[in-house]
Order: C-alpha cells, then sequence, then structure tokens
C-alpha cells in the first residue's frame, strides 16, 4: 500500500511562509492506529495518579485499648473495642491505602503511539511547522504576537529543539500553550492539544526519537 506524503509550508515568526518541508513517510504516513493510542493515553493517565488516599484500620485509630463492658451479663452485644469498625469513630474495613498506580506498556507500542498521534494532527491540518522560535527579551507579549500572526487562538502545544530561558519566560504566562521539548513530547499531551506548532528542527528530534 502507497503510503500519503506529506509536504507542510515553514512559516517564520512574522506567520509568512518562507519554505517548505517533506515529511518523512515512514513516520508521517496519515495511518493512525486507535488501539496503541487508547493504551498510551491509558498509561500516562494512570502513572500522573498519586495514589495517596489513605483510611485508617482498627489496628490504626487511636484509642480503643479498653474493653467498653465486661463480656457477659449486660444484656448487650459483646464488644472489644471502640475503634470497632461498627461504632463511630472506629476503623474502616477494606478502605484504601496509598499505593502506586504506574505501569509501562512496550516502547514499540508508545512510538505507534506517538506516531498515530502525530497523524492525527495531521490529518486534521492542526499541524503548523515554525521556523525557529527567538525572543530578543522574556516579554510574554512577544509570544502571544508569534501566536497571533500563526492565527493561534486555542490550546496549543508547541515543541521545540530546545528551550531558552527567554523562551521559558515569555511563554509560561500564557494559559492556552504548552512548551515542551520535542524529544520528551507524549501522546497525551499531543491529542490534548488543539493546535500543534514544531520547530523545523524539532521535527528532525521526534522523526529520530520515533522512527521504526
Amino acid at each position: 500500500m502507497n503510503k500519503q506524503e506529506f509536504t507542510l509550508p515553514i512559516y517564520n515568526m512574522q506567520g509568512d511562509e518562507i519554505d517548505k518541508l517533506s515529511l518523512d513517510q515512514k513516520v508521517f504516513d496519515g495511518e493512525v492506529n486507535p488501539s496503541a493510542v487508547y493504551q498510551a493515553v491509558l498509561m500516562y493517565r494512570a502513572n500522573q495518579r498519586r495514589g495517596l488516599a489513605a483510611t485508617k484500620t482498627r489496628g490504626e485509630v487511636s484509642g480503643g485499648g479498653k474493653k467498653p463492658w465486661k463480656q457477659k451479663g449486660t444484656g448487650r452485644a459483646r464488644v472489644g473495642s471502640t475503634r470497632s469498625p461498627l461504632w463511630r469513630h472506629g476503623g474502616v474495613i477494606f478502605g484504601p491505602h496509598p499505593r502506586d498506580f504506574s505501569y509501562s506498556i512496550p516502547e514499540k507500542i508508545k512510538r505507534l503511539a506517538l506516531r498515530s498521534s502525530l497523524n492525527a494532527k495531521l490529518l486534521e491540518n492542526n499541524f503548523l511547522i515554525i521556523d525557529e522560535v527567538k525572543l530578543s527579551n522574556h516579554k510574554t507579549k512577544e509570544v502571544a504576537k508569534i501566536l497571533g500572526k500563526l492565527k493561534v487562538k486555542k490550546d496549543a502545544l508547541l515543541l521545540l529543539e530546545k528551550i531558552d530561558n527567554d523562551v521559558k519566560l515569555a511563554a509560561r504566562n500564557i494559559p492556552h500553550l504548552k512548551m515542551d521539548l520535542a524529544k520528551n513530547t507524549n501522546v497525551y499531551d499531543v491529542l490534548n492539544s488543539e493546535k500543534l506548532i514544531i520547530t523545523k528542527r524539532a521535527v528532525t528530534d521526534l522523526v529520530h526519537r520515533i522512527k521504526p
């Protein structure tokens, strides 16, 4: 089967098209594997869980050392502790305890899922390539101006080959923009963004990372 070929324009920071880039067909082939994407997103969300929910059993709550009343002769049910789970302020039966929810899936599936998420953005026409992101200062309005020129108004993910301090400081106050290194990005962040903005060099890093 012939793979789909994608050639996308490259924009500068003023929003002008300055070149074109033919994407590597071994990565950007237009194919989306829903099963791999589902597994990767499920793993990501599980790994984000802190697992700190905790309750105390009857042996962990304070008090309850004295038997409330004698075993026989009172006419009441026998009780050994005021911290019984049946009593107010007692322990909890089978309650949650701190645990680790994280797990991993095979690297091959991770790469397939990331390729699929990138191809999904391509098919949606939400994949933008920018030549570079260089700022003369760390003013937020500088990054906001770039997004405006690229006509990006909703949630966006900006992938760079490296993040310098000016760009980091300038972008952190924009609520609808998330920034990351191309070599570190994940399926969840790609799919969770409306637009994917990536520099030309970051595309190379991304291809090198997930190329089969």
